[in-house]
């Protein structure tokens, strides 16, 4: 039996890194696409090499992990770094299958005479095909304190779980979420066009207002970001959103529920998990209780309960906890909220949806809890009570009270019929430390200033509301470079 050749490697590695050849001037796959907005504080964290630890870029599938790690080779050669001190390796390439990182990387030393001295910059994208992957990378990070190493990957259950138990104090996790309504926005080359910024002082500190001068048009754009906007190529090509279906549905649902999370866990009855998904992926946005994924499933409670861990350590969906009118947690929780991370999957799964589409409730709703995935600190609860319920409820990690509420609704009509904020009402007196006004969405008003009932509100419109959501996260990721 024939083994691959140490020749046949050595020219896959020169295919994969032509800056070799090409020097810092060449053209480099991706470089003239739109980086997205965590791209600065990802580089920054790769020129950090005073911390001894692999940086592991973690998220579902097509969300630009691999684009990110191109356009950061890209920024290192404008740097002046030179472009042998440089590796790239996409482990998902037949040719690396059964090799050790240490082999590949000795062959990289070997080519060009690197030492362990050396400052070289080590990308190794979907690491999670590589057998024990976590063990081999700790070692290289253990063994060459000089180098920079960085590894991607899809199969965010694997990668998760295994930096966790194996890589403790040698691998910083990052989770590269969709798209935000915001940099969808951006990309489309529309948010000078539908977002006017207008700054503010608040504390005596700088911030920014937003409004939206044509809303009608803004919230077109946020319909077609339900539909198709949470993948970077999606957006850009004319081709993907004609068929959303074929590409989210095939390309990354099929592919986290009939490859990766079945040969992670050993998952047997694949039709089993995917009717389950179907179930979970139509409800997004919804209450739903074991008792009921059962009987619309076919699939036993306990069984439910792995995969719904399952489901979100792929980050194919968020579980949301109850609480009740007096903002306090279940012993025995049997009623959750679950939200598609991207909405985007249930059009691929069911059809796309217009403004009027009786489901744009919830997947506003969705679409609102999406941009809360990119903030990893804050938690999130939902009320619901006999006579009442609060779509979003933020606790105060110290004293577990309520501290600010939203209403999230894609309608006008409780602006005009204030008696469908009763159960704001009933929440707020039975919680005097919520914060107001209280925020309302609703399809195209504003209003920044309501009394109802001794009690304050404000209105703005979701779909303004998810682009400023999206905003201050992510500045404030920029800003701080929380990870």
């Amino acid at each position: 039996m024939l083994e691959i050749a140490k020749e046949d490697i050595l020219s896959r590695l020169r295919f994969d890194n032509p800056w070799w050849d090409e020097g810092r001037n060449g053209k480099i796959i991706y470089e003239d696409t739109p980086r997205r907005k965590y791209f600065q504080p990802f580089y920054q964290s790769i020129l950090e090499m005073s911390v001894r630890r692999a940086i592991v870029l973690m998220g579902p599938r097509r969300v630009g992990k691999t684009v990110m790690v191109y356009h950061s080779i890209r920024t290192l050669l404008d740097s002046d770094i030179d472009p042998k001190s440089i590796l790239y390796v996409s482990l998902e390439t037949p040719i690396y299958t059964g090799l050790r990182l240490e082999s590949i990387l000795n062959y990289f030393q070997e080519l060009f005479g690197h030492g362990r001295d050396a400052t070289l910059f080590v990308f190794f994208d979907e690491i999670q095909y590589l057998p024990n992957w976590e063990v081999h990378l700790k070692s290289l990070v253990d063994s060459f304190v000089h180098y920079r190493f960085v590894a991607t990957g899809s199969a965010a259950a694997a990668l998760r779980l295994k930096s966790n138990e194996s890589g403790a104090g040698r691998f910083s996790d990052y989770i590269l979420p969709p798209l935000t309504f915001a940099e969808y926005l951006m990309f489309i080359g529309r948010e000078a066009e539908l977002i006017t910024a207008t700054p503010i002082e608040i504390d005596g500190l700088k911030q920014w207002a937003y409004t939206a001068p044509n809303i009608e048009a803004l919230n077109q754009e946020f319909v077609n970001y339900i539909n198709f906007g949470g993948y970077p190529e999606a957006v850009f090509s004319e081709t993907i959103r004609k068929n959303p279906s074929q590409y989210i549905k095939s390309d990354i649902i099929d592919k986290v529920l009939l490859r990766d999370l079945p040969s992670l866990y050993g998952i047997s009855d694949i039709q089993e998990l995917n009717r389950l998904f179907t179930t979970l992926a139509y409800n997004s946005g919804n209450e739903v209780s074991l008792e009921a994924l059962s009987k619309s499933s076919g699939v036993a409670k306990n069984t439910i309960r792995r995969y719904l861990e399952y489901l979100e350590a792929a980050f194919l969906i968020r579980r949301v906890e109850r609480i009740d009118q007096n903002a306090k947690r279940f012993k025995r929780a049997v009623c959750f909220k679950v939200y598609l991370t991207n909405p985007s999957m249930r059009a691929a799964l069911f059809g796309q949806l217009n403004a009027q589409s009786e489901p744009m409730g919830s997947m506003t709703e969705t679409a609102i809890f999406s941009q809360w995935q990119h903030d990893r600190v804050i938690e999130l609860f939902y009320a619901r009570w006999s006579s009442g319920e609060i779509d979003i409820v933020h606790l105060d990690t110290v004293s577990q009270t309520p501290s600010w509420i939203v209403e999230v609704k894609w309608s006008d009509r409780p602006y005009r019929l204030r008696s469908e904020l009763d159960n704001c009402l009933e929440f707020a007196n039975r919680n005097p430390e919520i914060s107001q006004p209280i925020m309302v969405t609703s399809r195209t008003i504003t209003d920044k200033s309501i009394l109802y009932k001794d009690v304050e509100f404000q209105f703005m419109p979701a779909s303004l509301y998810t682009y400023t959501l999206g905003v201050n996260i992510l500045y404030y990721i920029q800003e701080k470079s929380i990870y």
